[in-house]
């Protein structure tokens, strides 16, 4: 998975001011619903928004629940995680990919089991001079450790007299190279900790937060494994027909709380520019009195989709599966979704957090249709209490 103003108490980003749009991009937003979010993260040249956007939700549950702002450290958690992720390749025999990609699940996993930490213990980027993360070279270091292993003939692999894997260490030593040694404690407002300790001081629990996905191939209101490779530690999601899967996206940010939503970006509705649509074509060749065929035929850079609002396709959960089954959708990106807007035309989309820095129209805000939503959402995480009680009832979930 692959992105102001301050208020004055709390250190939250107030977005009042970014609701509208510059005239020259043809949209006017108004917001309908805004919850609060934390500061605006850029994950730089890291396939890490699976971590950026989970710990952005969770910092998000944490503001809810009137514990105060944090900001936790995504270097942390992702290097724990590779650790991890390393031994699954290796006892697998490189079934398990060994990739810079992961999982909402994996920060919910790791925090229970690693821990976490404030991003001034461990910050991207600055074991090499850097304030933003550059992971190809350390990618090229440990993918080339791992396969060796993993794809190795050794039926002896050499342990130290404690019986851990030699190489193991090797792939620990260059995160560490590259990433930062993890503290073992840490003052935070006056307080010592450990990872594990500060993790308990925030009340978080993995157990209150649930995945939910919508497609045919599994029985609905059962959870299954979602078959995407990111998914390496084999999480389950419950199955919810679309249109309930969508009741819960409007109900969490309506009752005050936020959604971590994986989602397909590489549709030409979706621009770096804070835009993703999904436009029904047909209707808008027939708006623009163009001749449909030639316009229909005219590359996507060229249809300009994203320049102003149009209709909207509303997909059936045929169609989802269609995308999902043929590999149009698939597993691209993680953010945060907190609000609810709606455009001149009283089109709603979704106010989307990213972890692109604060580039676009938008400072690093998208708006995102529900129609775009509806179609590439791909699953969510959402606190249980964000979720209508008839459909907890139907999953059988307490």
């Amino acid at each position: 998975m692959k992105k102001a103003l301050l208020f004055a108490a709390a250190g939250l980003l107030s977005l009042s001011t970014l609701a509208q749009a510059p005239a020259e991009d043809g949209f006017k937003f108004t917001v309908v619903k805004q919850n609060p979010i934390t500061s605006i993260k850029n994950q730089a040249s890291a396939g890490t928004c699976w971590c950026y956007s989970t710990l952005a939700f969770l910092e998000s549950e944490l503001i809810k629940a009137g514990k105060g702002t944090y900001d936790f450290s995504e270097m942390y958690i992702v290097e724990n995680t590779y650790y991890d992720r390393a031994q699954a390749a290796v006892r697998t025999h490189g079934d398990v990919s060994f990739s810079q990609g992961g999982s909402f699940y994996d920060v919910l996993y790791g925090m229970e089991h690693f821990g976490l930490i404030p991003e001034a213990e461990m910050r991207p980027g600055v074991m090499y001079g850097d304030t933003l993360s550059r992971h190809s070279e350390l990618s090229a270091v440990t993918d080339a450790m791992v396969a060796a292993i993993a794809k190795g003939r050794s039926r002896n692999l050499q342990t130290d007299p404690d019986g851990n894997w030699m190489w193991l260490k090797a792939v620990k030593a260059a995160h560490e190279v590259y990433l930062g040694k993890a503290p073992e404690t840490f003052t935070y407002q006056g307080k010592t900790y450990t990872p594990k300790s500060f993790f308990e001081s925030t009340g978080l629990k993995a157990s209150d937060y649930i995945s939910l996905t919508s497609y045919t191939h599994h029985p609905f209101y059962e959870p299954f494994v979602l078959e995407i490779q990111d998914n390496w530690r084999w999480a389950q999601s419950y199955n919810l027909p679309i249109d309930e899967l969508m009741e819960v996206f409007d109900y969490a940010i309506n009752q005050g709380y936020t959604i971590a939503w994986g989602s397909d970006v590489s549709e030409e509705g979706f621009n770096r520019q804070g835009i993703g649509v999904l436009p029904d074509i047909e209707k808008v060749a027939e708006e623009a009195g163009s001749d449909m065929a030639h316009w229909l035929n005219l590359p996507a850079a060229q249809r300009n989709v994203t320049d102003k609002p149009t209709p909207q396709k509303w997909v059936t959960q045929a169609e989802r599966q269609k995308a999902y089954d043929n590999w149009e959708t698939t597993d691209d990106h993680g953010m945060q979704i907190y609000g609810i807007a709606k455009d001149q035309n009283g089109t709603d989309y979704y106010m989307v957090k990213n972890s692109w820095g604060k580039t676009g129209k938008y400072d690093g805000i998208w708006y995102v249709s529900k129609a775009f939503a509806r179609y590439k959402t791909m699953n969510i995480v959402v606190n249980k209490k964000a979720v209508p009680k008839s459909i907890l009832d139907k999953l059988g979930v307490k």
